[in-house]
């Protein structure tokens, strides 16, 4: 086994992780306030005169207030002209005020009060409101009983447009937690053996994550072993790992709200040699859409270059299989997919601040499947990497090659 993959135990493996946190800054105060002003500023302009945001990752973007979606309405309303006012269950208060980064009036509902009612009485002579695209049905529907007149529009138009472009502030947790999300990468892949299950690989990058600071585990996780890596997201009853195996690990973590994303797929033991053709295509395509991300170029273009490298190598066309099944990268940020995507049809040209995985997964059904996702962030010059890219199908990762 080469010096990356296996070999070492699982105390070994997480006795080389230290928390890497200590220097990663959480978003303060004064960041919140300018998003709001960015946000009043732009409803302004959409001739837009208040916008309703839920509990949830907008909620948190522009306010810094974080609170879970349920069936009670915790939300913030901005006005056109900036002014903010939360509105919440009276019995939640002792627990929210507190909380609250950004002062502001905070009206409370009573349990058998209609807080959509409030929300409208907060409303004034308006007639329209911009509700948050992540809002349940519920919450747009009990506005339009109280006012069938409403007339309620994505708030998608203002949120996505602020969000989309990350600040320096934003791009440093990012990097933080992609930088953390990699050395769990590395220290997963050394500790394989034959026979090892799904479940005990997910149970040890958790805790890795863990280790490196990120407080919740992994965000998410996925494991997959021979056959079952031709499953983008993976199977109902996973395989253990056998000897020739490719092995695709899709994971990340959370800090300050923060999402890494970083998969890497690679062969225990030796490979093929059609798992290595195929497993340098899959590079080659994620070269190639990293070139097309052009400031100022449409979105669409990364995913088409991806795309049609590997439509010359015979794949596809299209989403058709053998070949690439899905869009090329999507946005990350506060939610592990956000705005903007790399898809056909996306016209919204390329911006820097704007951040991307790029993905353009190589399916052979019956086989298996390789992912190679790094992500990448715009600036006036180009494309940023977050992480290296895989370096080759039995050593996938840039450093300690010589170890």
């Amino acid at each position: 086994m080469n010096k990356q993959i296996g070999g070492k135990s699982f105390d070994e493996a997480l006795a080389s992780l230290n928390d890497m946190t200590a220097n990663a800054q959480p978003i303060d105060a004064e960041e919140f306030l300018q998003r709001l002003h960015k946000a009043a500023a732009i409803m302004q302009s959409q001739g837009v005169t208040a916008m309703l945001l839920t509990a949830g990752t907008s909620l948190y973007y522009f306010t810094g207030l974080r609170w879970y979606a349920s069936e009670r309405l915790v939300a913030a309303l901005l006005l056109a002209d900036g002014s903010l006012t939360y509105i919440i269950p009276e019995f939640e208060r002792g627990t929210i005020v507190p909380q609250l980064v950004v002062p502001a009036p905070v009206m409370g509902w009573q349990e058998h009060e209609n807080p959509y009612q409030l929300c409208l009485s907060l409303l004034g002579n308006a007639t329209s409101l911009a509700l948050d695209e992540s809002a349940a049905f519920f919450i747009a529907d009990g506005l339009k009983r109280c006012e069938p007149q409403l007339e309620l529009s994505n708030a998608a138009a203002i949120t996505a447009t602020c969000r989309r472009v990350k600040s320096a502030a934003e791009l440093a947790l990012m990097q933080c937690a992609m930088d953390m999300t990699l050395a769990v990468h590395k220290a997963a892949a050394s500790i394989l053996y034959p026979g090892i299950t799904v479940a005990e690989v997910k149970a040890f990058i958790d805790y890795a994550h863990r280790k490196v600071g990120a407080a919740e585990g992994s965000y998410f996780c996925i494991v997959l072993f021979g056959t079952d890596t031709a499953f983008p997201h993976g199977v109902a009853h996973p395989k253990a790992l056998a000897e020739g195996d490719m092995v695709l690990i899709d994971t990340g973590c959370k800090l300050h709200g923060y999402l890494s994303d970083i998969t890497r797929s690679y062969v225990f033991g030796t490979p093929t040699a059609e798992q290595q053709a195929y497993w340098l295509h899959e590079k080659a395509a994620q070269a190639a859409a990293f070139a097309a991300a052009v400031p100022g170029k449409p979105c669409q273009e990364v995913d088409r270059a991806a795309r049609q490298y590997l439509q010359q190598q015979g794949f596809g066309p299209d989403y058709q299989l053998p070949g690439l099944p899905h869009r090329t990268g999507h946005g990350i940020g506060l939610d592990i997919h956000e705005w903007p995507y790399l898809v056909e049809g996306n016209m919204l040209p390329l911006e820097a601040g704007m951040c991307f995985s790029n993905e353009p997964m190589l399916v052979i059904p019956g086989e298996f499947g390789i992912r190679l996702e790094d992500h990448f962030y715009m600036t006036e010059q180009g494309p940023r990497w977050f992480t290296h890219p895989a370096v080759s199908i039995t050593a996938p990762f840039l450093s300690d090659l010589l170890d």
